[in-house]
């Protein structure tokens, strides 16, 4: 059996699965956030009855982190109606906008964007959060209402997106009905050469498959390669999945996974035991595809969707109005630091936009010191806007007043994952996917350029 395969296969109690069986599973985890989770409330209560009880209050990790920076009365309304249902229902693990649990969210716009508009319990984006808070565990099943949830594959367990209708079945019963995906396979050989990053890797496989290539599939990502390649990287390349239609993404366990796991589940006092799987002999694959890192170069997935690779190099004829860093698969740690790496002692030609995934990504970078100054007063003194509100901001587009939105027709390079038309705001704008190195070296010259040209 594949990874996915012996996950699903002991969720369901069954000693065997494969590829298009239907199955039962037992959840270990299901997140939700502001936007889908009042949708899933009102299922759960629907279905289940106005009086009824969760499954279990300590395995459903609630995270407001989509369109909570925005004076919206109806976003800030969505962060309440959680907040009162894990009151209720006496959920463990629900990550507030602020530490009152009798008060209700409101974002106040005379501050400005930049400066922190949130308590000590609030943890950012889901899918950088989860990890961070010991909530991703290998050999596990993480169903989550939001389609990146892929993200957490990582860590060597089955983790996908589901809707508000079936997480409400699953909040009331920790079971859900699933098909057994197909397992595509993408062996990793060779390390990537300066300038590249994860997200040059995970471009290059959807550009050679297309943006619905996955379509409800598994892409696992093994061999000799995911050695060089960081926690980050990997959740970078699993977070992706989903823009070539899959199922989900999912990464072998090794030494790396397990001192992450232990030390944040420690850290964070949450679930320590967990039972990773390994690779079988007997794997059988619909597709296989070798890539070679060495090889790789910067790449950009051009509009209207992540498929459309190019190299970086060949785009230098396309000006840009705007650069952003950001969201699950851009604004963690090691993305900021590269970004970093390109601009120190430079200073940007375009709007640039910096939202960190979490808080605690916020204090690395307020906090780490390159000399004289930190990492945080070296983006600001490239020019870079950067926020200490931590969350999706642009990403998923947003209120109006969403830090980093584009409200007109606008070409955008940016970390994040999706560019489809309106993802980042207005529908007639052009998102351009690429790495952190490359989105800052784009920015430096206000036209898509390959980060190789900044670095010695």
């Amino acid at each position: 059996m594949t990874l996915t395969e012996k996950i699903l296969s002991r969720a369901s109690g069954k000693t065997r699965v494969q590829a298009g069986d239907n199955v039962w599973v037992k959840a270990d985890i299901l997140m939700t956030h502001d936007v889908c989770g009042p949708g899933t409330i009102g299922v759960f209560k629907r279905e289940f009855g106005k009086a009824a009880k969760v499954w279990d209050k300590s395995r459903i990790v609630i995270i407001p982190d989509h369109y909570i920076f925005t004076a919206d009365s109806k976003s800030n309304r969505n962060v309440d109606i959680l907040r009162d249902f894990v009151k209720e229902q006496g959920i463990t693990y629900f990550y507030d906008v602020i530490d009152d649990p009798n008060g209700h969210w409101v974002f106040d716009s005379s501050k400005g964007a930049l400066n922190r508009q949130y308590g000590s319990h609030y943890a950012g984006v889901c899918h950088t959060a989860l990890p961070q808070k010991g909530h991703t565990r290998p050999g596990e099943i993480l169903f989550g209402t939001d389609s990146h949830t892929c993200m957490a594959g990582a860590f060597n367990e089955f983790a996908t997106g589901i809707g508000n209708t079936d997480a409400g079945f699953v909040m009331g019963t920790g079971k859900l009905l699933f098909k057994v995906p197909e397992t595509m396979h993408f062996r990793l050989e060779g390390k990537m050469a300066p300038g590249l990053m994860a997200k040059d890797i995970i471009l290059h496989c959807i550009g050679e498959i297309g943006f619905d290539g996955a379509t409800y599939r598994a892409m696992q990502f093994d061999g000799a390669g995911v050695a060089s390649l960081s926690m980050d990287d990997r959740m970078t390349i699993a977070n992706m999945a989903i823009e070539a239609g899959g199922k989900n993404g999912i990464f072998e366990f090794d030494a790396q996974t397990k001192a992450q796991v232990d030390y944040r589940c420690k850290l964070n006092g949450t679930k320590a035991s967990y039972e990773p799987v390994a690779r079988d002999k007997d794997e059988k694959f619909v597709y296989e595809m070798v890539v070679d890192l060495s090889k790789l170069e910067p790449t950009v997935a051009c509009h209207p969707d992540p498929g459309q690779r190019k190299l970086a190099k060949e785009l230098g004829h396309i000006k840009l109005d705007r650069a952003y860093i950001g969201s699950c698969t851009g604004g963690k740690t090691s993305d900021f630091l590269e970004f970093a790496r390109v601009l120190q002692g430079k200073r940007v030609a375009i709007d640039t936009f910096g939202v960190p995934a979490t808080p605690e990504i916020v204090n690395d970078l307020q906090t780490a010191r390159w000399g004289a100054q930190t990492v945080w007063d070296i983006l600001v003194a490239a020019g870079v806007q950067m926020t200490e509100n931590a969350g999706c901001a642009a990403c998923l587009g947003g209120p109006v007043d969403t830090f980093g939105r584009m409200n007109s027709p606008m070409k955008c390079i940016s970390a994040t994952n999706r560019n489809f038309p309106g993802r980042m705001g207005h529908k007639e704008s052009q998102v351009f996917l690429a790495s952190p190195a490359t989105v800052a070296a784009s920015a430096l010259t206000g036209k898509i350029t390959d980060p190789r040209e900044y670095l010695s």
